[in-house]
């Protein structure tokens, strides 16, 4: 089968297609042939030498897709060649072929696409986690959410719309404003060079004492959102794109009762049931038009260098996939 490969470490460039060996088939996994592929910050990261990669080179990037199940393996019940499934957590799935556990394997509807499934899955699934457990959004709730125009921004907007919160977003241009207006947000500020959005923020919410809680994906931000938030507010940290938190003095919760919750899928969606019940959720929402997922950018697989640049541009906003 063919794949997108490296074999070192570095930019965009290290990426190419090569002839590999097929995945093997073992008990309790099933084969995928892939239909599209979801692009995410992790695998840039990966391809960067920021993250751990086991094994040897060549190594394979993704984790997040969806396709059509080709062999299945001894022990798996309830699967069947033929089936349309997705995926948000098996690795090597910059490639044709798939092999995918099958307590991580999650049956697409079928008015759901393929490539809708490699677009909302991971990113779906941590917006669903962050406003339902990280911090239950409730209605009249103020939400602050940074990244708005990114895919997990305009997915959390809609989901605190849907549970009737009062929604502001922080992006990099006017144009991603429009973006994160377009996806249901109330108000939307610029981050800017001078840290004004705080006060700005603060303004907007009805008692001009900030909001309830700020979900920050940022990172470098982390100070700032909890200058946005009211006395008994919190701050959700689950992702660093703008660099490395600053360190936090416990001694400032203390003194605004505020809280701080990290977030990451993995504690979130640990059984099959898990994930299945998480992803039925946000069909059901995209099935009704409660939840609008913008049309993915496409690149084929074999122009992988080209996406992984057009991500790192900072110039897109919702999802990237391939089409292998």
């Amino acid at each position: 089968m063919k794949a997108l490969v490296f074999r070192e470490f570095g930019g965009p460039e290290v990426l190419h297609m090569s002839e590999v060996a097929d995945p093997v088939l073992v008990a309790g996994s099933i084969i995928v042939r892939m239909r599209a592929i979801g692009l995410n910050f992790a695998d840039i990261y990966r391809r960067r030498g920021n993250y751990h990669l086991a094994g040897q080179a060549p190594w394979i990037l993704g984790y997040e897709g969806a396709g059509i199940v080709e062999q299945v393996g001894e022990g798996v019940e309830g699967i069947r060649v033929g089936d349309r499934v997705g995926f948000a957590d098996a690795p090597h799935a910059n490639a044709e072929l798939v092999a995918v556990s099958a307590d991580r394997v999650i049956p697409l509807p079928p008015d759901i696409s393929f490539e809708q499934a490699a677009s909302v899955l991971l990113q779906g699934l941590t917006a669903h986690y962050l406003v339902n457990d990280s911090y239950p959004v409730r209605a009249g709730e103020e939400v602050l959410v940074h990244a708005a125009a990114g895919g997990v921004g305009q997915l959390l907007i809609q989901l605190c719309k849907n549970k009737g919160a009062r929604v502001l977003g922080l992006t990099s241009s006017d144009a991603k404003r429009q973006v994160a207006m377009d996806a249901g947000a109330d108000e939307t500020l610029l981050y800017g060079n001078d840290g004004s959005w705080v006060s700005k923020a603060q303004e907007w919410s009805v008692g001009r004492d900030g909001l309830n809680v700020a979900y920050d994906s940022v990172g470098s931000t982390l100070l700032d959102s909890f200058a946005a938030v009211k006395a008994k507010g919190a701050v959700v940290f689950y992702g660093m794109a703008g660099g490395d938190p600053p360190p936090i003095d416990p001694r400032m919760l203390m003194d605004t009762s505020s809280t701080l919750t990290g977030g990451d899928l993995w504690n979130h969606v640990t059984t099959r049931e898990e994930r299945i019940r998480r992803a039925a959720s946000l069909f059901a929402d995209m099935a009704e038009r409660k939840l609008k997922i913008e049309r993915p950018k496409q690149f084929a697989l074999r122009d992988g260098a080209e996406a992984h640049r057009y991500m790192e541009s900072r110039q897109s906003t919702g999802k990237i996939v391939f089409i292998p």
